[in-house]
């Protein structure tokens, strides 16, 4: 549930309203209360579960790819994905013995979000996901912090906030 980050059960035939897919996830309203639903379960709201083409070709460095994966990851009530949020405040790698291992450090909009652990998972596993990626850590961190002017300025253009 959003924001708080409880799970619920969702029983089979709820009228629910999709208000946010993005990233893979589904942001619902049922019964009055948002709740996000992973891309993992997509198959709950009718929707095929999207496996990654074998055929896809990485593009761009690891760095690169870390990036772009951290842009397919968006706060459920916010239809702004993190890194346009100005919510990654640094990114480090370095060499393992099979691969490479990702050091984020990344925050929230609101230091109380229940959502944090789920969101900082999900950066967990996209990145997790990317070839020669050995490990991953995600740290949240509250200084300095967040605020609006940390946004990019197509964030703050979407959300009205100019």
């Amino acid at each position: 549930m959003v924001p708080s980050g409880d799970e619920v059960k969702l029983l089979a035939g709820n009228l629910v309203r999709i208000t946010q897919a993005l990233g893979g996830n589904y942001t619902i309203l049922i019964n009055g209360n948002m709740v996000q639903i992973s891309a993992a379960n997509a198959d709950a709201l009718g929707f095929e579960i999207e496996e990654k083409s074998e055929s896809e070709e990485p593009k761009g460095d690891i760095e690169q790819q870390i990036w772009d994966q951290l842009k397919t990851c968006y706060d459920p009530e916010i239809p702004i994905n993190i890194f346009e949020l100005g919510l990654i405040y640094g990114l480090d790698i370095s060499d393992m013995n099979e691969g490479k291992s990702v050091n984020i450090k990344m925050t929230l909009t609101a230091p109380g979000c229940g959502m944090g652990p789920m969101i900082a998972g999900e950066v967990e596993r996209k990145v997790q996901a990317i070839e020669g990626v050995e490990k991953v850590l995600v740290d949240l961190v509250w200084e300095p912090q967040w605020n609006r002017d940390m946004m990019s300025e197509a964030a703050q253009l979407e959300l009205g906030m100019f």
